[in-house]
């Protein structure tokens, strides 16, 4: 008798699939991010929001499991960010971490994840080293990259005669990734770089860092820099009459929601690059109507980014037939990216998601017609010349 029992649940088992293919019973999401400092609006609790939505979107389940979404604020501190992704990994079934604001961080819990077996998907974080030199077989980059931002924004200005930069650099991975990939694309095209000057993380005072750029002569100062960072070093460069003195001011990373955050008056005739915009179309629009009802804000590239990587994860779990790491991470290699971000994703070998990116300008205040109605697109530039060539990246996932 309990041979024939055993028999009868192990056929059960086989008729039941998914209870075998899913582990701990639930499919369960990190949104790892910062919550509290200077990218908390960049990213912050709207990513977890929109991580949310990309779940009741796709029916709350995948394989006839519930999916959970967690969330914790790293504070832009790698050890920080890592302590909590261990745990999560070790005690409590997280399957995947995504979004990871600040490029630091995104790069120790990717390691971390890598040796784990366990997939990342970063939204949040710029660095072009995430699918570069530090690839990982279960590391995936979307919604843009440092390299996308120098051919979008840098470009656009070097072309309008801004041949003469200087930086002003956030001071860890992101800033140096930034101020590289962007200074390359300038003196590719005829221009020169003629100095920079980086700062700490959430610096108040740009007072000498400004006079250091404003005395460089330079046409262009390029802020290599996001979040409050760049918001409070575009307040303090017009209380310096930089711009009234000649001088350009390119935002190399800045959202919908920094222009939010000093108002179209200071922002008004800014250059900047995003791959999402919420007013672009009728879907875009709807999108952001249900965003903006759960969070009061409409949604950056980085919200609409994580929206479309944990929609993009859940389409792989449910292709795989299972949760398990290596068959989700080939499905997300293979299958197109199709979804209110973008209807022409894919995901290339060293795991950068290549779409189109936006080059937009900022409105003065007399041309927005409605609320959050900030963006005049200026150019849509094709996904294969925003981002880096998979072959030449330096990624070793890549065949040549």
């Amino acid at each position: 008798m309990r041979r024939i029992l055993m028999s009868a649940s192990a056929l059960a088992a086989l008729a039941s699939p998914s209870l075998a293919e899913v582990s701990d019973g639930k499919v369960k999401i990190g949104i790892l991010n910062d919550q509290s400092g200077v990218y908390a609006d960049f990213g912050g609790k709207f990513s977890y929001e929109a991580a949310l939505m990309a779940v009741e979107d796709f029916g709350g389940t995948v394989l006839d499991m519930p999916v959970e979404v967690v969330t914790a604020d790293h504070q832009n501190k790698a050890d920080i960010a890592s302590n909590i992704a261990r745990q999560w990994y070790d005690t409590e079934q997280v399957d995947a971490i995504m979004e990871l604001t600040t490029s630091s961080v995104a790069l120790a819990v990717q390691a971390l994840s890598r040796d784990a077996g366990k997939i990342t998907i970063t939204t949040g974080a710029a660095t072009t080293e995430l699918t570069g030199p530090q690839c990982s077989p279960y590391g995936f980059h979307w919604a843009y990259d440092t390299h996308a931002l120098a051919v979008g924004t840098g470009g656009a200005l070097v072309e309008q005669g801004g041949d003469k930069w200087f930086f002003l650099t956030a001071d860890y991975a992101f800033g140096y990734s930034l101020e590289e990939n962007t200074g390359a694309y300038v003196t590719a095209n005829g221009g020169t770089v003629v100095g920079a000057v980086r700062h700490p993380l959430a610096t108040t005072d740009y007072s000498s860092f400004l006079l250091q750029a404003q005395a460089s002569g330079a046409s262009v100062i390029g802020l290599a820099n996001a979040g409050m960072d760049t918001q409070n070093a575009i307040k303090q460069a017009s209380e310096f009459g930089i711009v009234q003195g000649g001088q350009r001011l390119a935002a190399l990373l800045f959202t919908l929601a920094e222009v939010n955050g000093i108002g179209l008056e200071a922002a008004q005739g800014l250059t900047l690059t995003e791959s999402f915009y919420w007013n672009r179309n009728e879907e875009t629009a709807e999108f952001g109507k249900r965003f903006f009802e759960r969070t009061g804000a409409m949604p950056n590239m980085v919200h609409a980014g994580t929206y479309s990587a944990v929609l993009s994860y859940l389409k792989a779990i449910e292709a795989a037939g299972t949760d398990e790491t290596e068959a989700v991470a080939a499905k997300l290699h293979e299958l197109p990216v199709d979804d209110v971000f973008t209807h022409t994703g894919k995901v290339a070998a060293n795991g950068r998601m290549i779409t189109d990116v936006f080059l937009m300008e900022v409105k003065k205040p007399g041309d927005s017609d409605i609320a959050w109605d900030y963006y005049n697109v200026l150019a849509t530039i094709p996904g294969d010349e925003a981002y880096i060539d998979p072959a030449k990246s330096g990624c070793s996932l890549v065949t040549q």
